[in-house]
Protein backbone atom coordinates (compact mmCIF):
# COMPACT_ATOMS: atom_id res chain seq x y z
CA UNK A 1 0.00 0.00 0.00
CA UNK A 2 1.19 3.52 -0.66
CA UNK A 3 1.50 6.05 2.11
CA UNK A 4 -1.09 8.14 0.31
CA UNK A 5 -3.55 5.27 0.38
CA UNK A 6 -2.89 4.66 4.05
CA UNK A 7 -3.38 8.32 4.73
CA UNK A 8 -6.68 8.23 2.90
CA UNK A 9 -7.78 5.27 5.02
CA UNK A 10 -6.64 7.10 8.14
CA UNK A 11 -8.45 10.22 7.07
CA UNK A 12 -11.61 8.28 6.39
CA UNK A 13 -11.38 6.50 9.74
CA UNK A 14 -10.79 9.78 11.47
CA UNK A 15 -13.84 11.26 9.76
CA UNK A 16 -15.90 8.25 10.76
CA UNK A 17 -14.70 8.56 14.34
CA UNK A 18 -15.47 12.24 14.32
CA UNK A 19 -18.91 11.53 12.89
CA UNK A 20 -19.46 8.80 15.48
CA UNK A 21 -18.44 11.12 18.28
CA UNK A 22 -20.70 13.83 16.86
CA UNK A 23 -23.56 11.33 16.75
CA UNK A 24 -22.86 10.27 20.32
CA UNK A 25 -22.78 13.89 21.43
CA UNK A 26 -26.09 14.47 19.67
CA UNK A 27 -27.56 11.39 21.33
CA UNK A 28 -26.37 12.56 24.74
CA UNK A 29 -27.74 16.04 24.05
CA UNK A 30 -31.07 14.68 22.87
CA UNK A 31 -31.26 12.29 25.81
CA UNK A 32 -30.48 15.13 28.18
CA UNK A 33 -33.08 17.33 26.51
CA UNK A 34 -35.68 14.56 26.66
CA UNK A 35 -34.90 13.98 30.33
CA UNK A 36 -35.17 17.70 30.98
CA UNK A 37 -38.44 17.84 29.05
CA UNK A 38 -39.77 14.89 31.02
CA UNK A 39 -38.75 16.55 34.28
CA UNK A 40 -40.38 19.81 33.20
CA UNK A 41 -43.48 17.90 32.17
CA UNK A 42 -43.63 16.18 35.53
CA UNK A 43 -43.12 19.50 37.32
CA UNK A 44 -45.76 21.20 35.16
CA UNK A 45 -48.20 18.35 35.73
CA UNK A 46 -47.55 18.41 39.46
CA UNK A 47 -48.01 22.18 39.45
CA UNK A 48 -51.29 21.92 37.58
CA UNK A 49 -52.51 19.26 39.99
CA UNK A 50 -51.44 21.40 42.94
CA UNK A 51 -53.28 24.41 41.53
CA UNK A 52 -56.37 22.31 40.83
CA UNK A 53 -56.24 20.82 44.32
CA UNK A 54 -55.64 24.22 45.85
CA UNK A 55 -58.56 25.70 43.95
CA UNK A 56 -60.84 22.89 45.07
CA UNK A 57 -59.57 23.21 48.64
CA UNK A 58 -60.17 26.96 48.61
CA UNK A 59 -63.58 26.49 47.00
CA UNK A 60 -64.77 23.99 49.57
CA UNK A 61 -63.01 25.69 52.51
CA UNK A 62 -63.89 29.32 51.83
CA UNK A 63 -66.59 29.32 49.20
CA UNK A 64 -69.73 27.36 48.45
CA UNK A 65 -69.38 23.60 48.61
CA UNK A 66 -71.59 20.75 49.76
CA UNK A 67 -75.13 21.44 50.94
CA UNK A 68 -75.12 21.94 54.73
CA UNK A 69 -77.37 20.09 57.14
CA UNK A 70 -78.49 23.37 58.74
CA UNK A 71 -81.89 24.61 57.61
CA UNK A 72 -82.53 27.42 60.09
CA UNK A 73 -80.68 30.24 61.81
CA UNK A 74 -81.32 33.40 63.81
CA UNK A 75 -80.03 36.76 62.61
CA UNK A 76 -79.97 39.33 65.39
CA UNK A 77 -80.03 42.95 64.24
CA UNK A 78 -79.95 45.94 66.60
CA UNK A 79 -80.67 43.49 69.40
CA UNK A 80 -83.75 42.00 67.71
CA UNK A 81 -83.79 38.31 66.72
CA UNK A 82 -85.02 37.47 63.21
CA UNK A 83 -85.47 33.74 62.44
CA UNK A 84 -84.24 32.46 59.07
CA UNK A 85 -85.47 29.42 57.15
CA UNK A 86 -83.04 28.32 54.43
CA UNK A 87 -83.88 26.68 51.12
CA UNK A 88 -80.93 24.30 50.47
CA UNK A 89 -82.94 22.23 48.01
CA UNK A 90 -83.16 25.10 45.53
CA UNK A 91 -80.13 27.22 46.44
CA UNK A 92 -77.50 24.82 47.85
CA UNK A 93 -74.43 26.96 47.08
CA UNK A 94 -75.94 30.13 48.49
CA UNK A 95 -77.09 28.42 51.68
CA UNK A 96 -73.75 26.70 52.16
CA UNK A 97 -71.90 29.96 51.59
CA UNK A 98 -74.06 31.90 54.05
CA UNK A 99 -73.87 29.17 56.71
CA UNK A 100 -70.08 28.85 56.46
CA UNK A 101 -69.59 32.59 56.77
CA UNK A 102 -72.04 32.76 59.68
CA UNK A 103 -70.28 29.94 61.51
CA UNK A 104 -66.97 31.79 61.06
CA UNK A 105 -68.49 34.89 62.70
CA UNK A 106 -68.09 36.82 59.45
CA UNK A 107 -71.39 38.70 59.77
CA UNK A 108 -71.00 39.74 63.42
CA UNK A 109 -70.95 43.54 63.87
CA UNK A 110 -71.32 44.23 60.14
CA UNK A 111 -73.70 47.06 59.27
CA UNK A 112 -76.30 46.99 56.53
CA UNK A 113 -75.05 49.62 54.12
CA UNK A 114 -77.99 50.16 51.77
CA UNK A 115 -81.73 50.64 51.91
CA UNK A 116 -84.09 51.33 49.01
CA UNK A 117 -87.46 52.91 49.71
CA UNK A 118 -88.99 53.61 46.30
CA UNK A 119 -90.13 50.97 43.80
CA UNK A 120 -87.78 48.36 45.26
CA UNK A 121 -87.87 47.73 48.99
CA UNK A 122 -84.77 46.00 50.27
CA UNK A 123 -82.17 46.29 53.02
CA UNK A 124 -78.75 45.18 51.79
CA UNK A 125 -76.18 43.75 54.22
CA UNK A 126 -73.06 41.59 54.45
CA UNK A 127 -70.31 43.99 53.33
CA UNK A 128 -67.44 44.27 55.83
CA UNK A 129 -66.36 47.55 54.16
CA UNK A 130 -69.81 49.07 54.50
CA UNK A 131 -69.77 50.71 51.07
CA UNK A 132 -71.01 47.95 48.75
CA UNK A 133 -67.57 46.92 47.47
CA UNK A 134 -66.49 44.42 50.13
CA UNK A 135 -66.77 40.67 50.41
CA UNK A 136 -65.23 37.49 51.78
CA UNK A 137 -62.23 37.43 49.43
CA UNK A 138 -63.78 35.20 46.78
CA UNK A 139 -66.73 35.24 44.39
CA UNK A 140 -68.93 32.48 43.07
CA UNK A 141 -71.84 31.56 40.81
CA UNK A 142 -73.98 30.72 39.00
CA UNK A 143 -77.32 32.21 39.97
CA UNK A 144 -79.72 29.83 41.74
CA UNK A 145 -83.46 29.90 42.33
CA UNK A 146 -84.26 33.31 40.84
CA UNK A 147 -88.01 33.96 40.47
CA UNK A 148 -89.08 33.71 36.85
CA UNK A 149 -91.55 36.61 37.25
CA UNK A 150 -88.93 38.89 38.88
CA UNK A 151 -91.15 39.30 41.95
CA UNK A 152 -89.36 39.04 45.31
CA UNK A 153 -91.87 38.64 48.11
CA UNK A 154 -91.76 40.12 51.58
CA UNK A 155 -89.32 38.26 53.81
CA UNK A 156 -87.16 36.89 51.01
CA UNK A 157 -83.42 36.55 51.57
CA UNK A 158 -81.46 36.85 48.33
CA UNK A 159 -77.84 37.22 47.26
CA UNK A 160 -76.62 40.59 46.01
CA UNK A 161 -74.22 40.68 43.08
CA UNK A 162 -72.71 42.95 40.46
CA UNK A 163 -74.91 43.93 37.56
CA UNK A 164 -74.76 41.57 34.56
CA UNK A 165 -72.38 39.18 36.35
CA UNK A 166 -73.84 35.92 37.61
CA UNK A 167 -70.54 34.78 39.13
CA UNK A 168 -69.93 37.83 41.33
CA UNK A 169 -71.75 36.70 44.47
CA UNK A 170 -69.80 36.73 47.74
CA UNK A 171 -71.14 37.62 51.19
CA UNK A 172 -73.60 40.43 50.46
CA UNK A 173 -77.31 39.67 50.66
CA UNK A 174 -80.55 41.61 50.85
CA UNK A 175 -83.74 41.36 52.86
CA UNK A 176 -86.96 42.17 51.02
CA UNK A 177 -89.19 44.05 53.48
CA UNK A 178 -92.03 44.66 50.99
CA UNK A 179 -93.00 42.87 47.77
CA UNK A 180 -90.68 44.15 45.03
CA UNK A 181 -90.31 43.63 41.30
CA UNK A 182 -86.58 43.59 40.55
CA UNK A 183 -85.93 43.31 36.82
CA UNK A 184 -83.48 40.68 35.59
CA UNK A 185 -80.37 41.85 33.76
CA UNK A 186 -78.25 40.05 31.16
CA UNK A 187 -77.06 37.57 33.82
CA UNK A 188 -80.57 36.80 35.07
CA UNK A 189 -82.22 37.39 38.43
CA UNK A 190 -81.03 37.13 42.02
CA UNK A 191 -80.49 33.97 44.05
CA UNK A 192 -83.23 33.45 46.64
CA UNK A 193 -81.84 31.22 49.39
CA UNK A 194 -84.33 31.58 52.22
CA UNK A 195 -86.87 33.61 54.14
CA UNK A 196 -86.58 35.76 57.25
CA UNK A 197 -89.35 36.54 59.71
CA UNK A 198 -90.05 39.13 62.43
CA UNK A 199 -89.63 41.97 59.95
CA UNK A 200 -91.12 44.26 62.62
CA UNK A 201 -87.53 44.39 63.91
CA UNK A 202 -86.75 46.55 60.85
CA UNK A 203 -89.55 49.09 61.42
CA UNK A 204 -87.36 51.87 62.83
CA UNK A 205 -84.77 51.32 60.10
CA UNK A 206 -87.40 51.42 57.36
CA UNK A 207 -89.10 54.51 58.80
CA UNK A 208 -85.76 56.26 59.05
CA UNK A 209 -85.30 55.82 55.30
CA UNK A 210 -82.09 56.53 53.41
CA UNK A 211 -79.63 59.40 53.52
CA UNK A 212 -80.08 59.96 49.81
CA UNK A 213 -81.31 63.49 49.28
CA UNK A 214 -82.91 62.89 45.88
CA UNK A 215 -86.15 61.11 45.01
CA UNK A 216 -84.59 57.69 44.32
CA UNK A 217 -84.69 56.65 47.97
CA UNK A 218 -81.54 54.57 47.55
CA UNK A 219 -78.73 55.14 50.03
CA UNK A 220 -77.34 54.36 53.46
CA UNK A 221 -79.91 53.77 56.22
CA UNK A 222 -80.35 56.86 58.40
CA UNK A 223 -80.95 54.55 61.37
CA UNK A 224 -77.95 52.29 61.73
CA UNK A 225 -78.66 48.61 61.09
CA UNK A 226 -76.03 46.44 62.78
CA UNK A 227 -75.95 42.65 62.57
CA UNK A 228 -75.07 41.52 66.09
CA UNK A 229 -74.73 37.89 65.09
CA UNK A 230 -76.01 35.04 62.92
CA UNK A 231 -76.46 31.81 64.85
CA UNK A 232 -76.99 28.69 62.76
CA UNK A 233 -79.18 26.03 64.36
Amino acid sequence: MSSKKQQNIYATAAKRMAAYEAEQAAVVKNTSKKSRDIRMGIIATAGALAIAFGSQWAYFSFGPGATPAAKTAVLTMNGNPMPITFDPAHAPKAVDNFVKLANQGFYSKISCHRITTSGIYVLQCGDPKGDGTGGPGYSWGPIENAPVDNVYHTGVLAMARQGNNGSSMGSQFFIVYKDSTIPSDTAGGYTVFGNISNLAALNSIIKGGSDNSNASGDGHPVVKAIIDSVKVN
